[in-house]
């Protein structure tokens, strides 16, 4: 069955994970993903742990569905091939700096005249209408910018550090991938390619800020920026008697049951407790309360008990418990595939589910340069003009 982007081509010069994961979202949605890699390759092919050099774990999770070449867009020749390939192309995606895609002179202008339909996808650091324009941008610089590793303190790490996840990358490669959709149904509209460009400090803070605006949303402001629940010490995994548990305990019913579980009935009588405003002004009082109870039972009595009052909890998983969690082993959600060099390979599903156009795994994450040949004899080259192209360095077979 065809996914729902079935029949969109997408030129993808993107690297390292912001692009390449958002363009993996758009081939597992039935994209024909064409990844442009330079000689050296993305460098997450290098990411250990791996078992081919070139074939690391996160461009292997970053990279199915798509068809690999390689070109050196620095030579005239492969800019040429790209030029060609974009003429047939429905988007293109990059996430270096516009001034070096304007030095490769694949700019907008470049794309644009050769092809007036392309939806150009720019994802890189920051506006291009501020002074940031130029900076180069990663994950760690983009959280700083936004505030993560300052908000981790405040919330009671010992001392500011980035999540342990690349969330700028992830956040703001689904940004890209709603950029790309909504200009696709532009153009059905009005028959028009257009330039888009995604700065991640920008898109990032359309996360952070949704709540730690706080008080600054208001002119003059009502107090401070930040989110007091989300700051507050007390809320992260409870200790129990041998575990930790994940509970939210959010609204009046919650809070009401909780009291009457741990036999303290009398609390809703204390303002702090007894409604959504006073428990919004007494977070750590509040939280402090919970961290305290749970800590004199088992986490298996928490989860029992939590779950008879119809109160949301989960168990904290560690990674290794994820790959045993009998949800997504019921669901599917990690699936056995085998990949032509790499062997049996664990694959994560697309998380979203459909009743027609389903998404699925078509392609392995390519090696370097597996699809040269074929998607430049696509684009009109000859066998003998391939061959020039891989003679001459500006192409790799």
């Amino acid at each position: 069955m065809p996914g729902p982007l079935d029949g969109v081509r997408v030129l993808d010069l993107t690297t390292v994970v912001m692009g390449p994961y958002a363009t993996q979202i758009l081939a597992d949605f039935g994209a024909d993903v064409v990844k442009v890699e330079p000689p050296e390759g993305d460098i997450m092919r290098y990411a250990w742990p791996f078992r081919s050099r070139g074939m690391g774990h996160i461009f292997l999770n970053a990279n199915r569905n798509k068809r690999g070449i390689v070109l050196d867009l620095k030579q005239p020749a492969a800019r040429d091939a790209c030029l060609a390939l974009a003429k047939n192309a429905d988007v293109l995606v990059y996430n270096i700096r516009p001034q070096a895609m304007a030095r490769l002179k694949l700019g907008y202008e470049h794309l644009h005249e050769v092809n007036p339909r392309i939806i150009y996808v720019g994802a890189f650091g920051y506006s291009q209408q501020g002074p940031y324009a130029a900076k180069a941008a990663y994950d760690d610089l983009i959280q700083g910018a936004a505030g993560l590793p300052w908000l981790l303190r405040e919330s009671g790490a010992e001392s500011p550090r980035f999540v342990p996840a690349t969330m700028a990358d992830r956040t703001v490669g689904l940004h890209v991938v709603n950029a790309v959709c909504a200009a696709l149904y532009a153009r059905e509209k009005t028959g028009k390619g257009q330039r888009v460009d995604v700065p991640m400090f920008e898109s990032l803070l359309q996360t952070v800020l949704g709540e730690h605006l706080g008080g600054n949303t208001f002119e003059p402001p009502l107090g401070e920026g930040g989110y007091t629940r989300l700051l507050s010490k007390y809320r992260r995994p409870y200790e129990t008697q041998d575990g930790y548990v994940c509970v939210l305990i959010y609204n009046d019913k919650h809070w009401k049951a909780f009291f009457s579980m741990i036999g303290r009935a009398d609390m809703l009588a204390d303002a702090r407790f007894a409604s959504p405003e006073g428990r919004s002004q007494n977070y750590d009082a509040v939280y402090g309360l919970v961290a305290e109870e749970m800590t004199k039972q088992t986490t298996a009595h928490w989860l029992e008990a939590f779950e008879r009052a119809d109160i949301p909890v989960q168990r904290m998983n560690s990674l290794e418990d994820i790959l045993h969690d009998p949800h997504l082993n019921a669901v599917g959600y990690f699936k056995p595939i085998d990949h032509p060099s790499e062997g049996r390979l664990r694959s994560m599903q697309v998380p979203s589910e459909w009743s027609e156009t389903k998404p699925e795994y078509r392609r392995h994450a390519p090696r370097m340069g597996e699809h040269t040949r074929e998607v430049l004899r696509e684009a009109g080259y000859s066998d003998a003009q391939i061959e020039d192209l891989a003679s001459s360095g500006a192409a790799r077979l």
